[in-house]
């Protein structure tokens, strides 16, 4: 028999917990884009910056697909500049790398109304081609 306080294997009260937080969580859908865009991160902990072309395929208030040109090291953390929109350093951390050389970042702030709206004004994509930038926001 077991004791009344040993728990169950894999029934550890932080498990109940963190899966309560994470599916609270709001999820914002994703919409297709075409934004061209710039990520910029120290290289080695030097204080210089790099940076590197990429394009914005999807995106939502917090987080975005991106289309890099060719495959180089990203750190975990980087900043992401939308250069069209007047949108700067977005701060990002690295969620997954496809292999078709995409990668999936996540926001450190939610992008505002206004800042998708900007984006979308400034997307090639089709669905885009009919939305105007509202001046008086």
């Amino acid at each position: 028999m077991a004791a009344s306080g040993t728990a169950h294997p894999g029934q550890h009260f932080l498990n109940k917990e963190e899966s309560f937080m994470y599916d609270r969580e709001v999820r914002y859908r994703m919409e297709d884009t075409m934004n061209a865009a710039r990520i910029e991160y120290t290289e080695k902990g030097v204080m210089n910056l790099a940076s590197r072309r990429c394009d914005i395929i999807r995106i939502s208030q917090s987080s975005a697909v991106l289309a890099i040109l060719t495959q180089y090291n990203l750190p975990k953390q980087f900043y992401l500049d939308i250069p069209d929109a007047r949108i700067t350093k977005v701060g990002c951390i690295l969620m997954k790398v496809y292999p078709n050389n995409t990668i999936e970042v996540r926001f450190l702030r939610l992008l505002t109304e206004k800042e998708m709206n900007k984006i979308f004004v400034y997307s090639t994509h089709p669905s885009h081609r009919n939305r105007v930038l509202d001046i008086r926001a």
